[in-house]
Formats: structure tokens, sequence, C-alpha cells
């Protein structure tokens, strides 16, 4: 990677972010932290590594992603908004009735959403279930999944992690965003699920780890996730939970609640800040 698309990836990242922060005030409800943690694997994802076409969204050989983490839709929209699904300024109205940008994505009704995401644990058996019929079908797609730390707690997950070491599904990638908080605290006080990356290998599953913040690791292991074959790839990215905004860094009272209008005004100055830095660069 050079340093010309590392910059422009961390400038997008910023942007979803600026995006996260004024979808969550306007709707005065939602998910900013998880979906500030996840958001520089958003522009990952939808910048460097999807293969799909914004003017084209149900193009049946495009890379398939679902939001497992579903409650994470803020930063989703931010990032499929930026990369030319919708328009931006559409972020606005999230949540709002009448509006197609609602609490969980709706593939019904959103461009460049892949699966409609709702209860913990469904996702990564949807993803499942895609690559599966993408092998049968000869299709090269690849099938992508975000989960959160805490929604592996569910049972359902790992049921789904079964099925695809049986299966071999080679073309799935899950990804789980560590950030070490859910809605009631730290992960490893309501239901520890660690050691994360060990209970994947049991299951099958070839586990890489890195820093989910660093484009670089993130590149090397998306690249060793392509050459894997028989066995599917979860990629554990440690995050910092609500990153970008300082009030919101590692609190876990920032999982599900919106900025009122004066830490509006704060979260905006930061990430404005941060935007102008990276800009100078």
């Amino acid at each position: 990677m050079t340093a010309q698309e590392k910059k422009q990836l961390m400038l997008t990242a910023c942007q979803i972010r600026i995006g996260v922060i004024e979808g969550t005030h306007s709707a005065k409800a939602g998910h900013p932290g998880g979906s500030l943690s996840a958001a520089d694997l958003f522009t990952y994802l939808y910048f460097k590594e999807l293969n799909i076409d914004p003017q084209n969204p149900a193009w049946a050989d495009r890379d398939r992603f679902v939001l497992s983490k579903g409650h994470t839709a803020p930063g989703l929209y931010a990032a499929l908004a930026h990369r030319g699904f919708f328009p931006v300024e559409e972020l606005l109205t999230l949540r709002h009735i009448g509006s197609r940008l609602q609490g969980h994505p709706n593939m019904s009704t959103v461009p460049g959403v892949d699966m409609s995401t709702g209860s913990l644990g469904q996702g990564i058996s949807a993803a499942a279930g895609m690559a599966l019929a993408a092998k049968h079908l000869g299709k090269s797609c690849r099938v992508y999944a975000l989960l959160g730390d805490g929604e592996i707690q569910e049972g359902q997950v790992w049921e789904a992690m079964m099925f695809a070491h049986h299966y071999k599904l080679d073309n799935l990638c899950a990804i789980i965003d560590n950030n070490g908080l859910q809605i009631d605290g730290r992960v490893e006080d309501v239901m520890s699920p660690y050691p994360i990356a060990d209970k994947l290998k049991a299951f099958g599953w070839a586990a890489i780890e890195i820093d989910g913040h660093d484009f670089n690791q993130m590149e090397a292991a998306f690249a060793k996730a392509r050459q894997t074959k028989e066995v599917p790839t979860a990629i554990v990215m440690k995050t910092t939970k609500g990153l970008g905004v300082s009030y919101m860094e590692n609190q876990a009272d920032w999982h599900g609640k919106a900025p009122n209008d004066a830490e509006y005004e704060l979260a905006m100055s930061e990430l404005r800040a941060q935007l102008a830095e990276l800009e100078a660069m």
C-alpha cells in the first residue's frame, strides 16, 4: 500500500466517522460507539477489498457483505453513501419515519445492502449460506461478515462456525470487532469470549489477529484470507470503541445513545480537526 493510498483511506474513514455522528445526532438515537470502532474496517472493505459496483448494486457476481452486528448500521450507511450507493445527505434521515435508513439495514430498500440484519448472531449464518450457495453455483465471489465481540456470545454464531468449516467455505471471511465493550460493560465481565482466536481455530477456522485501525495490517490479513483454501478465515481485529471522538472512546455508555447538541458540536470539531490534519499531510 502506498503512502497516498493509506492517506486516502484515512481521510475516508474520518468522513465515515463524521457521517456516523451526523446520522445519530439527527436521529436522536443509534449506536455510535461500535460504528466508530468499525469505521476503518468499513472503509477498507468498501474502498479497497470488495468487488462491487455502486452503479449496479444487484450485480450477480459481486462480493457480498453482511453486517451481523446490525446495530452499527450508521457506520455501514456512511460507507455506502461515500462509496456512491446513495447521496451522503441522506445520512441525516437515519431512523426517521419514511427513511430507508432504519436502525438495522434492510436489503429490500437500501442500495448496497446484501442482507437484512436483526437479532445478533443471525448475520454470520446468512453469510455462511451465501458462501455455500456461491460454491454450488461455481461463483468466484467472496462473502464477508462483521460480528461484534459481544455478539459472539450467541450460540448461533458457533453453529454457523461449525457449518462453515464442515462445508469448507474458504470463500467466507468473518471479521470480529474486538473493541472489548458491549451494552452492559466489558465483554470479559458480561460473558468472556476470550481467547477468541483460539476458539475459532478449535472450530476449524484460520484465525488472524490484527490492529483494526492499521490499514497495512488489514491489507495483509485480507490477502492471506484470499489465499487460504479449504477452511474459512476469521480476522480478529482489536479496536477502540468510539475511536475518533475523545469522550466516546472506551466508554460503554456510548454503545447505544446519540450525542446531544453540545456533544455533537464537540465531536464534529474533533473530527473536522482530524480531517484537516490528514488533508495537510
